[in-house]
C-alpha cells in the first residue's frame, strides 16, 4: 500500500515538472528575484513610470537665528522686613500686595516702654547739664578744682548718650520702608508677640527686573564674538503664557565661572517693568537673536535620516538621485542651516524623498531657492 502511494507521488512531480517546462514557469522564490530585480531596475516605481519630483538648489542669505532660553525673573531688590526688637505689634498700616513709598509707616510695635525710657534718659541730661553748668561756675571762682569739673561734662557727656540710645530704641518701634516697592504677604498679624529678628514680610522693588539664565559655553563664545564684532544686542522676554513681554531687556551680568557639571554659565539680563507686570519669582524664556552671514537654507523636508545622520537626495545632470550626507548647523522652522555637505549649485529633491532609491532617474520639477523657501511661508531674514 504504502509502495504504491510513493509510485502515485512520484508520477504527479514529474507531471508537474513536465507542465512547469512547457508553460515557462519559475519558482517563487527564482520569480521574487526577478520582480524585484525588475523594480530596482525601473527605479522602484512598479511600472508607473519616472516620477515628476520638485527639484531645487540650497538658499544662499544672511538670516537671524533665535536661541531660547528657560529663564527666573527676580527683583532687583528683594528684602526681608524683621522686627528690632521684642515686643508685640501694636500696630500694622500696610495690606499685602500694597505699594508702598519709600519711607512710608509699616508696622509699629508697642512704644510706650521705650517712650518712658526717652523720658527717663532726658531727665538724667537735664539733671547733669545744670550739674555742669555749676560746677563750671564755681570752677571759674576757683571753688572745685578743673578734675571736678571734668567729671561733671563726662557725666553730661553719658546723659546725653543715653538720651541718644532710647531715641534709638523707640525708632526701632517703627519699621518704614526702605525703598519703593510691592509689600508681600503678612507673616505676622496684629497683637502678636514678636521676638528680635521675626520676619514681618518682605519688599520687592519691581521697577526694574533682573532676568537670569543659563547659557552653554558654545552659545558663550558666540555671544562674547559677537558682541565685539557687532556691539551688544538687545533680548527679548517670553512669559509663562507665551506671550512676549512688551519691553526689552539689556544683558549687562556674566558669570565669572562655568558650572563643572552642567557646562553652563549664568547670565543676567535687565528689563524695565514700568507697569509692574513682572513679578519676583516669575518663569519664562529670555531669546537671544544671533545674525548668520552667508548661511546655506534648505527645507527639513528635503531631508531625512538614517541612524541619526541627515541625508538628502542631489540631482546629477542625468536626473538620477544620489544619496549625500550633510550636516546641520542650525535648526529654524521648517529651515536648516547646512553646514557641510552641500554647495550652492547642488539640486536637491524637495518632495517626494519616499519614492525613489539611490540612482534612480526622475523627471525634475525645477523650482527656485526663493520660490520654496516662500512657499513654506517662513522668513528667512
Amino acid at each position: 500500500m504504502n509502495i504504491e502511494r510513493l509510485k502515485i507521488s512520484g508520477l504527479m512531480l514529474v507531471s508537474l515538472a513536465i507542465l512547469c517546462a512547457g508553460s515557462g514557469c519559475e519558482t517563487q522564490e527564482a520569480h521574487g528575484e526577478t520582480v524585484h530585480g525588475e523594480s530596482h531596475k525601473e527605479g522602484g516605481h512598479h511600472g508607473h513610470g519616472t516620477p515628476n519630483l520638485l527639484v531645487s538648489t540650497p538658499l544662499r542669505k544672511d538670516i537671524e537665528i533665535d536661541r531660547d532660553y528657560v529663564a527666573q525673573v527676580h527683583a532687583t531688590q528683594h528684602i526681608e522686613l524683621r522686627a528690632l526688637e521684642h515686643g508685640y505689634l501694636q500696630d500694622i498700616f500696610v495690606d499685602e500686595g500694597q505699594k508702598v513709598k519709600k519711607g512710608d509707616l509699616m508696622f509699629r510695635t508697642m512704644p510706650v516702654l521705650y517712650r518712658a525710657e526717652v523720658k527717663k534718659a532726658k531727665a538724667e541730661a537735664e539733671f547733669a547739664t545744670i550739674e555742669y553748668k555749676n560746677t563750671k561756675m564755681l570752677r571759674s571762682e576757683n571753688v572745685v578744682s578743673a578734675n571736678e569739673l571734668a567729671m561733671a561734662k563726662a557725666r553730661l557727656d553719658r546723659a546725653n548718650a543715653d538720651v541718644a540710645m532710647a531715641n534709638a530704641h523707640l525708632t526701632m518701634s517703627e519699621i518704614r520702608a526702605p525703598f519703593d516697592g510691592i509689600m508681600n504677604r503678612l507673616h505676622v498679624r496684629k497683637g502678636s508677640l514678636l521676638e528680635e529678628g521675626e520676619l514681618l514680610t518682605t519688599l520687592a522693588d519691581n521697577s526694574k527686573m533682573w532676568i537670569y539664565f543659563n547659557v552653554t559655553e558654545a552659545e558663550y563664545l558666540d555671544y562674547m564674538m559677537e558682541k565685539k564684532e557687532n556691539g551688544q544686542r538687545p533680548v527679548t522676554f517670553m512669559m509663562a503664557n507665551y506671550k512676549m513681554f512688551p519691553h526689552e531687556g539689556k544683558i549687562e551680568t556674566i558669570e565669572a565661572d562655568f558650572h563643572h557639571e552642567t557646562g553652563n554659565i549664568a547670565f543676567r539680563a535687565t528689563f524695565p517693568n514700568p507697569d509692574g507686570l513682572l513679578r519676583h519669582g516669575e518663569t519664562g524664556k529670555v531669546i537671544m537673536t544671533t545674525p548668520i552671514e552667508n548661511a546655506l537654507l534648505i527645507p527639513q523636508k528635503a531631508t531625512f535620516e538614517i541612524l541619526d545622520k541627515k541625508f538628502v537626495f542631489v540631482v546629477d545632470d542625468a536626473n538620477k538621485v544620489h544619496l549625500q550626507q550633510i550636516s546641520v548647523a542650525e535648526e529654524i522652522p521648517h529651515l536648516y542651516v547646512v553646514s557641510e555637505g552641500l554647495k550652492d549649485s547642488d539640486r536637491i529633491l524637495v518632495e517626494g524623498l519616499r519614492k525613489v532609491r539611490d540612482g534612480d532617474e526622475i523627471k525634475p520639477n525645477v523650482k527656485s531657492a526663493q520660490e520654496v523657501v516662500d512657499s513654506l511661508n517662513v522668513p528667512a531674514e
